[in-house]
């Protein structure tokens, strides 16, 4: 008897745990912002990035933006500008991948917004290092306030998706 209850109490969780892996009601997958969520930025906590490759209508490609990395906690931070006129880099950018990353702001003027990580989004907890960045100014005249890390798989993918505006630091993400 004891046997039959564990295994149903073990079908129970196995099924409650393919659940939580697949997307709700309306189609959206477990990394969509839940719905009436709010889509603001912000550079703290443990938002998530865009999806790579998310629908988005191209911008005018303008940008201003302050770019800070940091490759590990006692390191020196790096600091980029990254300046952009029609998606091409001004002359007072200072950016080791400018031409790649007004490109991408072009194509996608909200790579850089970060809707808040739905507190019931999974995210697999596997260590990309301890880099940070944080990104702050303006794409095509809105702010912009942005922070990546490598600390779990939404953050890896979230990094990975702003790679050209980041740098080349922290390249193994």
């Amino acid at each position: 008897m004891r046997l039959r209850i564990v295994r149903s109490v073990l079908a129970v969780l196995a099924v409650a745990g393919l659940a939580a892996c697949t997307p709700g009601p309306g189609g959206g997958s477990p990394s969509s912002p839940a719905p009436g969520s709010s889509a603001s930025s912000t550079p703290s906590g443990s938002p998530t990035g865009p999806l790579p490759g998310a629908p988005s209508t191209p911008g005018r490609g303008d940008a201003e933006l302050s770019i800070i990395v940091k490759l590990s906690p006692t390191a020196a931070p790096e600091s980029y500008t990254l300046v952009c006129t029609n998606g091409v880099p001004a002359a007072e950018s200072h950016h080791p991948t400018a031409a790649a990353a007004c490109a991408a702001l072009k194509k996608n003027p909200k790579l850089l917004m970060r809707p808040p990580r739905p507190s019931e989004q999974v995210c697999d907890q596997r260590y990309g290092g301890p880099q940070t960045a944080t990104v702050t100014g303006t794409v095509d005249g809105v702010g912009v306030a942005s922070s990546y890390k490598l600390t779990d798989g939404c953050e890896i993918a979230a990094w990975a998706a702003v790679a050209d505006i980041l740098g080349s630091s922290g390249a193994g993400a």
